[in-house]
């Protein structure tokens, strides 16, 4: 188990993440918005987190791999 109650084998299986980065535009996530199982939901998850956070930075990645970014 986690320190939040989910077993650590359930989060694993989650590989994509979307990320907010900090408004003062240093290179460092601010925090993860959503994690998700699949690159469809993932997706989508972003395309709703840019428009929430117009004005900043959103990431989907995979791993180390950087999927899609709202800067591009």
């Amino acid at each position: 188990m986690s320190r939040t109650g989910t077993p650590s084998h359930r989060r694993e299986k989650l590989p994509y993440f979307i990320e907010l980065w900090h408004a003062t535009g240093s290179a460092a996530v601010e925090r993860v918005l959503a994690r998700a199982l699949n690159a469809q939901l993932a997706r989508e998850i972003f395309k709703a987190a840019k428009d929430e956070h117009p004005e900043r930075r959103v990431t989907l990645r995979k791993g180390s791999r950087i999927v899609a970014d709202s800067s591009d």
